[in-house]
């Protein structure tokens, strides 16, 4: 090939040095300063192979192993133990139609009632997916297009190394001698094949049995041009040949550890940036950080549990030690599934179906595997505090810095920020910390108010919402209802005399409801108790009620105010970006229409907050360009008093039931949502809240420690978390409000909604608040008839 040759003379012509600086930069390009390892168990289902390379110890005869094939007891026994250890991937390796050679392999499977090797192998890949939820990575040698659809029901992920695409290695005396499976063309064919099936596939080149490097570059290019037809090869793994006792090759030398850098940076130059390239670390001599050098981004599969059946010789590296010599270099250590984050992305093209709702389920948002068992709104969940390095990241440090000294981020500056990891988690929490210290001081601010949900009757159905009914919905998390005009006055002076100054109005979009009953919740309210601050209606019930009544949003918010309103939350505004609502809610206000209502909102000096819910369907880019809006609205307007991140509770959320959402976000995600949002709403919006009902009193307690000043209201009563399976509680009082701040050293502050301090007579209620009475959920029924109530203002 004659580009082969070129490429040879250029690199073979540069100077060590300089080609690994170029090839790290391309890497780090793309990559960042991450590098990946999979956690996996080993399965190696046969050792019995039709061919017999001049290398390969893996390969067996039946008279020297156990039995032929693996049990399905032996299986599941291996892959449970990977669960239990927190593996991720199940590496089914075997050899290649040992049918076709053994009548001991043939024998075996008529016992078990399978016609061949691959369709065992497809039932123990069922098995292992059902029963221990691993996800199953296959290497099985030379497959039909009828098996790898077969295999590709079961696993994410498949795998065939190229090795060489020099004929001359399977010639008399060479390596592949009388192996009819390492043909590089039909090698090369399958590859192609598992690309037009769409399988996420792993590729790769061995060095140093016997190919020169002009045919290294030919093998890279080879693999390089399939891919450019399907983009399907996921990894690619230079892997360095070691002799090996008793096999035919066993008195060669391997090849030396210069050139595999060298192949390496060529891997990298000649497949582009955006490749994971692998080498494994059991077999890089103890030199992880030259190899970082190189430009590789992955080490591979690292077993706690089973060795490298291939190259028993070399056992694997300590995680810790890998992660200690990763971040020596500069990169952190993370883990991630036989599937790359880039191929989970886009899982609907490249997965099969049934298993995408899994593979989702085991993601964050950008496709890693969840790092902790933490879950939002579970009662149990401790917070993960594992020691994490930092990093000599010279661009991370230069971008985190510049936001302190009042540099606005740009989406890639949020999208770098959002993808910190390890000790870069620390380094953004801690420059947010700094931030709300020199903006907000040591002060923590709350407020008493009680949440009035008067309706859970929605005629809208978003995916995400638990709360919300039909109005004959009936199901576990309670019946609809429709609250009467008494009972929201009750509640309202109940809140008063307990020393509330707001009380927070939301509901579903009830199909009776028309701008005239948010104006009569309004009078209500007021003339329960005409001092009352009330916080009501979501952006969508705003837009609802203008539309019924036939009113501009101008007039209507203008006649909300005139009854009483006091501000809107931020709610309804979910993710603002449409691609991602088109999915999550569909029939609901759009982003523009959302920012609508705010803008003419803050124009007739009504204050809002504004608020975003993550961790469901979303990407970090939503959530860069979500902070953007909210910045570009708050620099026009001014009207935002609070920015509070709301993480999605999935457990009763119907799109969870459906498998069709994460399990919410993780608590990395938490932590840098909320500094992140500090950093790039700063000086504009200089309040950030944090939810104790989706956090827990736990979990807002740390994220103090990450830019958050506010911890919202005590709430009386909620609904909403709890209706999607939140267990933190309903309320939290003032005397408990005030010790989990004084429990991360911080001073407390009871505030009113616009941030103005609370009426002291009604501070000095709220320590001694009697009992709240059993709340009183009013069937449906025709509408109700507003109430005209003669209640007293309480003083």
């Amino acid at each position: 090939m004659h580009e082969a040759g070129e490429l040879l003379a250029r690199f073979d012509g540069a100077p060590p040095g300089a080609l690994l600086s170029q090839a790290q930069a391309a890497s780090r390009s793309v990559h960042g300063a991450v590098v990946t390892y999979s956690p996996k168990v080993f399965i190696p289902l046969t050792r019995l192979c039709r061919d017999s390379c001049g290398y390969c110890t893996f390969a067996s005869s039946p008279k020297r192993v156990p039995s032929a094939y693996l049990s399905v007891d032996e299986v599941l026994d291996i892959a449970r133990a990977g669960a239990k250890a927190g593996c991720h991937e199940a590496l089914f390796t075997l050899g290649d139609r040992p049918e076709q050679r053994y009548a001991a392999a043939r024998e075996a499977l008529a016992a078990m009632g399978f016609p061949s090797t691959v369709a065992y192998l497809v039932h123990v890949c069922r098995r292992v997916l059902d029963e221990t939820g691993l996800l199953p990575h296959v290497n099985a040698g030379l497959l039909s297009a009828d098996e790898m659809l077969a295999l590709r029901a079961v696993s994410v992920s498949q795998g065939l190394m190229l090795e060489s695409i020099s004929p001359r290695l399977g010639e008399r005396g060479g390596p592949h001698q009388g192996c009819l499976t390492k043909e590089p063309h039909a090698r090369l064919e399958m590859i192609e094949q598992a690309g037009r099936l769409a399988i996420p596939f792993t590729s790769g080149i061995l060095i140093g049995i016997g190919e020169t490097r002009k045919e290294r570059i030919e093998s890279l290019l080879a693999l390089r041009d399939v891919h450019a037809r399907h983009g399907h090869l996921q990894e690619v793994i230079i892997q360095n040949f070691m002799p090996k006792p008793g096999t035919a090759m066993a008195g060669y030398k391997p090849a030396d550890f210069d050139d595999l850098l060298w192949t390496t940076a060529v891997a990298r130059l000649v497949l582009g940036a955006a490749m994971n390239i692998q080498v494994p670390p059991n077999l890089s001599f103890g030199r992880y950080a030259r190899l970082l050098e190189a430009g590789i981004n992955d080490w591979g599969g690292i077993s706690p549990v089973t060795a490298d059946h291939v190259n028993p010789e070399a056992p694997w590296p300590q995680v810790e030690t890998l992660a200690q010599r990763s971040a020596q270099m500069g990169y952190s250590l993370a883990a991630r599934l036989p599937i790359y984050p880039s191929y989970v992305r886009d899982a609907a093209r490249w997965v099969a179906a049934p298993l995408v709702a899994q593979l989702v389920r085991a993601c964050d948002s950008v496709g890693f595997p969840r790092e902790d068992a933490w879950v939002c709104g579970a009662p149990d969940t401790v917070i993960p505090t594992p020691p994490q390095p930092r990093l000599a990241r010279p661009a991370f440090d230069a971008l985190l810095q510049a936001t302190l000294v009042g540099e606005p981020l740009d989406a890639a500056g949020i999208e770098q920020l959002f993808a910190a990891r390890g000790g870069a988690v620390d380094e953004v929490c801690d420059a947010a910390n700094a931030l709300r210290a020199q903006t907000n001081g040591d002060v923590v601010s709350y407020a008493v108010n009680r949440n009035i949900n008067y309706t859970n009757i929605c005629s809208y159905a978003c995916t995400f919402c638990a709360f919300s009914k039909g109005s004959q919905a009936h199901s576990s998390r309670g019946q609809p209802y429709d609250l009467a005009m008494e009972e929201v006055a009750r509640r309202v002076s109940e809140a008063w005399k307990r020393g509330a100054t707001e009380v927070c109005m939301q509901g579903g979009i009830h199909p009776a409801y028309t701008g005239d009953t948010y104006l009569a919740l309004l009078r209500t309210v007021k003339q329960a108790v005409p001092r009352m601050h009330i916080h009501a209606f979501s952006p969508l019930e705003v837009m609802h009620g203008a539309q019924t009544l036939g009113l501009k949003l101008h007039s209507y918010l203008e006649k909300l105010i005139d009854a009483g309103l006091g501000s809107l939350p931020g709610t309804a505004a979910e993710i603002l970006d449409d691609e991602v609502r088109r999915v999550i809610c569909p029939d609901k206000v759009n982003t523009q229409e959302w920012l609508q209502v705010m803008e003419t909102a803050h124009g007739l000096g009504l204050r809002t907050t504004a608020t975003i819910m993550f961790g469901h369907v979303e990407r970090p880019a939503s959530w860069a360009s979500h902070l953007l809006a909210l910045r570009d609205l708050q620099q026009k307007t001014g009207g935002f008093t609070e920015f509070v991140p709301l993480p999605f509770v999935h457990m009763e959320a119907p799109m969870a039931l459906r498998k069709s959402s994460r399990s919410g976000p993780t608590w990395r995600e938490v932590r840098l949502m909320h500094a992140v949002a500090r950093l790039t709403l700063h000086p504009h919006i200089t309040s950030i809240q944090a939810s104790w009902t989706k956090n827990g009193p736990d979990g807002v307690c740390a994220l103090l420690h990450g830019g958050v000043n506010d911890l919202g209201g005590t709430l009386m009563n909620e609904s909403i978390s709890r209706a999607a399976g939140a267990s933190h509680g309903q309320e939290m009082p003032p005397v408990q409000m005030e010790s989990l701040i004084h429990r991360a050293g911080r001073t407390p502050w009871q505030r009113n909604t616009l941030y103005g301090a609370a009426d002291p007579a009604q501070r000095e209620r709220s320590y001694y608040a009697t009992p709240l009475a059993d709340v009183v959920l009013t069937r449906p029924a025709r509408r109700n008839r507003p109430v005209t109530l003669l209640t007293k203002e309480f003083s």
